[in-house]
């Protein structure tokens, strides 16, 4: 396990390497000055600059420029935002949470859904419920998540009125962030509307969540399905039904718990593409959160915004997948081997 972990680490040392080397050279890709790119601080007078370019030493090599701009990204300075000229790091640190809140609801909404779903699809194989999950499942990765999220503000917001078309909780309740997660800081709140607030926050989170979680869902179908089908077919499954158990006493004593182990390692995969879909979802649904912020940003043209965002965020998608890694090899001996570290 220490070499596992050891692999982990230095794979995760060199991907973040080549992040900030990424975000570095997009300072001098976008239009305009480099240090100004770096700092975000565009009203500055020629004294300021100076002292700007003294500070990112934009007079050494481009070697010593690098570190100078690593030593900027771990103390958490990330500069200035172009727009609005707030601290960029403060801006993340209060829209992050939003993202991570709705990106997990979204995955155990996907997870709840289709992982049944796709073992029900492997126990009945090729049969009429087998057929249509996957014909449902083909339906729901097909369509737009812009087109599904305006289709559900319009059917269940607007016609049906069951819930809110936009924003994190309504502005009658004053919640202190605290972590910045809305149902954390609710129970944590002081308020004696609390339980009001906290059924206000759910029924806000429902529908954007839902429109996030109908991709990923389609692909745990497809996977628990897959999944469990090998199961079924190994050996061990076999010399169990020759024992005489039954086949329920099968599919809940070895077969779940055997086919689960191969669907989180995927898990970190999902949840990648899971937080892009989130970006458009947050728009859409004005979710405060990083992704909404990014696509301001990007209409903004704010380049110290954008790249520093984009860093931020392939950073946590980055820890997502390390630690699904190592929850995998946990649960899977297999996988600290030599050949999985590599």
């Amino acid at each position: 396990m220490l070499i596992f972990t050891l692999r982990r680490l230095s794979l995760f040392v060199f991907t973040m390497l080549l992040l900030t080397m990424l975000s570095f050279s997009l300072s001098f890709l976008f239009p305009g000055d480099a240090v100004i790119n770096l700092s975000g601080a565009i009203n500055v007078t020629p004294a300021q600059l100076i002292e700007l370019k003294a500070r990112y030493h934009t007079d050494s090599n481009i070697i010593w420029q690098y570190i100078i701009y690593l030593k900027h990204i771990i103390s958490g300075d990330l500069g200035l935002s172009m727009a609005s000229q707030s601290v960029i790091s403060h801006e993340i640190m209060n829209l992050l949470p939003a993202t991570i809140e709705l990106s997990l609801v979204a995955l155990f909404i996907a997870m709840f859904i289709g992982i049944p779903l796709g073992f029900i699809a492997a126990i009945r194989h090729n049969k009429l419920s087998d057929n249509i999950i996957l014909s449902v499942s083909m339906i729901g990765y097909s369509i737009p998540v812009f087109w599904l999220g305006l289709l559900a503000i319009l059917i269940f917001s607007i016609n049906l009125g069951w819930f809110p078309s936009a924003g994190q909780i309504s502005l009658l309740f004053e919640i202190e962030l605290v972590t910045g997660i809305q149902f954390i800081d609710i129970l944590l709140s002081d308020s004696p509307y609390k339980w009001q607030a906290f059924r206000d926050a759910t029924a806000h989170i429902v529908l954007p969540a839902f429109v996030i979680a109908i991709a990923p869902t389609t692909i745990f179908i497809r996977l628990s399905r897959t999944s469990m089908i090998e199961v079924l077919q190994t050996s061990y499954i076999r010399a169990a039904s020759a024992k005489g158990l039954s086949f329920k006493q099968i599919i809940f004593r070895h077969a779940i718990r055997n086919a689960l182990i191969k669907i989180i390692r995927h898990v970190g995969l999902q949840f990648a593409s899971l937080v892009t879909i989130a970006m458009v979802t947050e728009v859409i649904f004005s979710w405060p959160g990083i992704g909404r912020w990014l696509i301001v940003s990007i209409a903004q043209r704010d380049y110290t915004a954008i790249q520093n965002g984009l860093l931020v965020l392939s950073c946590f998608i980055f820890v997502v997948h390390i630690l699904t890694d190592f929850i995998y090899a946990a649960l899977n001996p297999l996988a600290r081997d030599k050949k999985y570290g590599t």
